[in-house]
C-alpha cells in the first residue's frame, strides 16, 4: 500500500450490492471474516430479494449485503460508508443506503443505456448533485475482470463470476486490510482446484493494485480500531447455526439424543442443515413431507425419550398448531424454533419481521399456553435455543423460540463456550417400577409430571389428545377435571416465572422515558438509547427475551416511569399483550412494518419526540 494517510475510526459501515449471482453475499462474507481476524467486532445483514430469480438488472433482483464492523458492535448499523454497486439497479436502489460524503465504488462497465433504463433512470445516473455528496469511483471492475480472465485462459463467462473479487480487493485497500486471508480461504475452498484459486487470487489483487494508483481514493483510507474482547475460541456465526449448537449443546448437556423433525421454509432451513451436519453428536435430523408432518414426528419424537424440535417460519408455524396443542394435552417437551418473517400468508420471504408473537401466544385452539422465548442478536440465539430446551425439558411443556430473519441470516462474533459451563439440564424421568408412579402425578411446587420413556419397566400408560384424569391420565370428559387440567397446565407455565431472571434495566437511572423491546430489535434499541443518554437525554431501555410468562418483576418496572414507549417491528403486538396484562400503565408504541430493522436515527428522533412533549 502507498503510504497514504489513513483515518483511524472506531467503527465503519460496508455495504455490497449487485444482481443476483454477483456474488454479494460471499463478497460481505468475505469482508466479515478478514475484519473479524484482524480483531474488529462485526455484525452483519444479508439483504436477500425475495424473488428466486427476478429479471437481471432489475431492482426486484438487488442482493445485498451489510457490514458493521468496529471496536463494539450492537447491530449491523444504519447507513454505509462505503456502497459497492456492481450495476444501475443496485445503485438506483442501494444509494439510500449511503451516508452524505460516503465513497460508491461502481462497476462503470455494466452502465450501458439499456441496463441504465432498464433500472428506471431517465437520465444520466451520476448527477453533478450526486458526484458533489459522494465519492463516486467509477471503476471499470468488468473489463479488468476479463481481460485477467483471457490472461489466465479462461472464457468471459468464467471470469465474470469473479467481478466480485475485484471490489473486494478495492475495499481491502480502502479499509486498510491485507488479502491473506481470503487468500487462505481460497485455497482451502477449491483446494482440488488450483486454476479457479489462482483466477481469484488475481482478480483479488488486481482490485487492490487498482484502488493503490487510483488517487481519488488515497484520502479515503479507513482503519477500524481493534474490539477488546475476552480471551477466547472465536467465530463468525449466523443466528440459524447458533441456533443449531445451541439444541445440540442442549440434548448433551440434558444427556439425550437430538432429534429434529421439520420441513425447509425460508428463513429457517439452515437450522435444519446445520444439524444434520451432527449426526455424530447424536443429531437426528428427519426432512418430513410437510410442516405437520414435522411437529408431529417430533411430538412422536419426544414422547419416546428423545430432546424433540421442529423449526419453521410464520406460515409453518400456523400449520404446526393442532400438533402443538397435543404437546400441550400430552405434556411433552418440545423446542418449536421460527425464524420470523414478513406476512401474512406467503408475504416476504427473505425479509425480517416480528409478527408472529400474537401467534406465538394465542394461535392454538383451546385453553393451550405454551412457554414462550425470543432471542435478541445473532451469537445469542445459541443461548435463548439451549434455555429454550432446558426450560421445554424440566417443566415437561413445548417452548416455541421465536428469532426473525434479520438475526437467523445476520452474523456475529460468537465466543464458543465449553458445554460442562453451560446450567445443569435436569429432565424429570420417571424411575423404573416406581410403585407411586400415575402419568399425571405432579411435582407440587412446580406441577410438572414425570417423563415416563416407553419400555422402563412398570410405567406402561396411555397418551393421546382426548383430555386426560388428573393423575391417572386416562379419557376423561368429566367438567369438573376438564377445569382442574386446565388450570393444572395454565399454572404450570405460569409458575415458569418462578424459575428464570429477573428483567434488568439499563441506561439512566433517573430517566424520563424507559424503552422497551423484545427480540431481535435489540441492537439498534440499546444504541439508541446510549447514544440518546451520551447526548445529556434521560433514557431508560429494558429488552424482554422471556415473552410468556414475563418475568415477575415486570409490573415493578413499569410503575417507576411517567413516558414508556414499546418498539416493534409490527404493529404493536407486544405492547398489545403489555397492555392486556398491566392497562394501569400507559404505553406509546413505535411500529415498523417494512421489511426492515430499525435504524437508530429514526428510533432517536422517535424518542427525543416523545420527550419533548
Amino acid at each position: 500500500m502507498s503510504n497514504n494517510q489513513v483515518i483511524k475510526k472506531d467503527d465503519l459501515v460496508v455495504r455490497f450490492a449487485g444482481d443476483s449471482g454477483d456474488g454479494m453475499q460471499l463478497s460481505g462474507t468475505l469482508f466479515s471474516d478478514a475484519s473479524a481476524l484482524t480483531g474488529n467486532d462485526i455484525a452483519t445483514f444479508p439483504d436477500y430479494p425475495a424473488e428466486i430469480r427476478a429479471p437481471h438488472n432489475t431492482i426486484a433482483g438487488v442482493s445485498g449485503f451489510q457490514v458493521h464492523v468496529g471496536t463494539h458492535i450492537y447491530s449491523s448499523g444504519d447507513k454505509c460508508d462505503i456502497l459497492v454497486a456492481m450495476n444501475p439497479a443496485s445503485f438506483k436502489s442501494n444509494l439510500k443506503w449511503a451516508k452524505k460524503g460516503a465513497t460508491v465504488i461502481v462497476d462503470i462497465d455494466t452502465f450501458t443505456d439499456e441496463a441504465i433504463e432498464k433500472a428506471g433512470y431517465t437520465s444520466d445516473p451520476f448527477t453533478e448533485e450526486l458526484m458533489l455528496a459522494y465519492t463516486i469511483v467509477k471503476a471499470p471492475i468488468s473489463s479488468f475482470t476479463k481481460r485477467i480472465g483471457q490472461e489466465k485462459g479462461v472464457d468471459n463467462k468464467t471470469a465474470d463470476k469473479c467481478r466480485n473479487m475485484f471490489a473486494l480487493g478495492i475495499i481491502f485497500y480502502l479499509t486498510h486490510k491485507t488479502l491473506e486471508h481470503t487468500f487462505a480461504y481460497l485455497e482451502r475452498k477449491f483446494a482440488k482446484k488450483p486454476a479457479v484459486v489462482d483466477l481469484n487470487k488475481a482478480v483479488l489483487t488486481e482490485g487492490y493494485e487498482y484502488a493503490d494508483k487510483l488517487e481519488l481514493i488515497h484520502s479515503k483510507i479507513v482503519e477500524v480500531a481493534q474490539a477488546d474482547m475476552p480471551k477466547g475460541r472465536y467465530r463468525n456465526i449466523t443466528g440459524n447455526v447458533a441456533t443449531a449448537w445451541g439444541l445440540l449443546a442442549a440434548a448433551e448437556r440434558a444427556g439425550l439424543k437430538l432429534f429434529l423433525g421439520s420441513y425447509p421454509i425460508t428463513p429457517a432451513t439452515d437450522v435444519m442443515i446445520e444439524l444434520a451436519k451432527h449426526k455424530a453428536l447424536g443429531a437426528r435430523v428427519f426432512q418430513a413431507e410437510d410442516e405437520i408432518a414435522g411437529i408431529c414426528s417430533a411430538i412422536g419424537a419426544s414422547y419416546a425419550g428423545a430432546m424433540a424440535c421442529t423449526s419453521t417460519s410464520g406460515p409453518g408455524l400456523s400449520l404446526k398448531s393442532e400438533a402443538l396443542g397435543l404437546a400441550v394435552m400430552t405434556e411433552l417437551p418440545l423446542v418449536v424454533v421460527d425464524v420470523q418473517r414478513g406476512g401474512p400468508s406467503t408475504g416476504l420471504p427473505t425479509k425480517t419481521e416480528q409478527s408472529d408473537l400474537n401467534q406465538a401466544l394465542f394461535g392454538r385452539n383451546g385453553e393451550a399456553p405454551c412457554i414462550v422465548l425470543a432471542a435478541s442478536s445473532s451469537a445469542n440465539c445459541f443461548y435463548w435455543a439451549y434455555n429454550a430446551a432446558k426450560l421445554a425439558l424440566e417443566h415437561m411443556t413445548p417452548v416455541i423460540l421465536l428469532t426473525d430473519g434479520y438475526l437467523g441470516n445476520g452474523t456475529q462474533l460468537f465466543r464458543i463456550p465449553k458445554v460442562a459451563d453451560l446450567p445443569a439440564i435436569n429432565p424429570p424421568i420417571a424411575k423404573a417400577n416406581d410403585p407411586e408412579y400415575m402419568p399425571y402425578r405432579r411435582n407440587p411446587e412446580t406441577l410438572v409430571r414425570q417423563w415416563a420413556i416407553p419400555g422402563t419397566e412398570g410405567l406402561r400408560h396411555r397418551i393421546g389428545g382426548l383430555e386426560k384424569e388428573d393423575g391417572k391420565g386416562s379419557v376423561s370428559t368429566d367438567p369438573e377435571n376438564h377445569k382442574k387440567m386446565v388450570y393444572n397446565r395454565q399454572e404450570k407455565v405460569k409458575r415458569v416465572a418462578n424459575y428464570i431472571p429477573e428483567q434488568e434495566v439499563m441506561g439512566n437511572p433517573d430517566a424520563d422515558l424507559l424503552v422497551i423491546g423484545w427480540g431481535g430489535t435489540a441492537g439498534a434499541l440499546t444504541l439508541a438509547v446510549e447514544e440518546m443518554n451520551n447526548e445529556g437525554k434521560k433514557v431508560a431501555y429494558t429488552h424482554f427475551n422471556y415473552i410468556s410468562p414475563l418475568p415477575k418483576n415486570t409490573e415493578d418496572i413499569l410503575k417507576k416511569y411517567k413516558k414508556i414507549v414499546v418498539c416493534e417491528l409490527n404493529c404493536g403486538q407486544f405492547v398489545n399483550y403489555l397492555r392486556m396484562n398491566f392497562p394501569q400503565y400507559p404505553m406509546q408504541q413505535y411500529n415498523k412494518v417494512m421489511g426492515l430493522p430499525f435504524e437508530v436515527s429514526e428510533l432517536k428522533e422517535m424518542f427525543n419526540k416523545i420527550l419533548g412533549e
